[in-house]
This record gives structure tokens, C-alpha cells and sequence, in this order.
């Protein structure tokens, strides 16, 4: 997948729950948050990909 995609999708999902255009985060939690949805998309392929960056946004949030 599309490293870079996936990091412009995190960003509109966090500008979604208040957080300005940068990600609140660093690169190392980036990488965690990719590799989860990397692997549940593999997982579940049929799965819609906004809404695994979605729960995968509001995991890291909600944690």
C-alpha cells in the first residue's frame, strides 16, 4: 500500500477530530499505526480502507 496515500488519509481523519493539518504523532507512531492497517486490510480485504484508518485514528486517540 501506498505509504504516503495512508499518511494524507491519517491527516483528514485526525483534521476530523480537531487536530490541525499536521499529525500529533511521530514518525515512529506513524509506522505503528501504518503496519495495523496495512495488516487488517490484508486481513479483511473487503473491509472499506477509510474506515480501518478511521478505527485505527480513533484507537490511537480513544488510547
Amino acid at each position: 500500500m501506498d505509504k504516503e496515500l495512508i499518511r494524507k488519509m491519517v491527516q483528514k481523519c485526525f483534521v476530523q477530530y480537531r487536530h490541525e493539518g499536521s499529525l500529533p504523532f511521530g514518525e515512529a507512531e506513524f509506522n505503528e499505526i501504518y503496519i495495523k492497517i496495512v495488516e487488517q486490510k490484508n486481513e479483511e480485504p473487503e473491509t472499506d480502507l477509510h474506515d480501518i484508518i478511521n478505527d485505527a485514528v480513533y484507537e490511537f486517540l480513544a488510547t
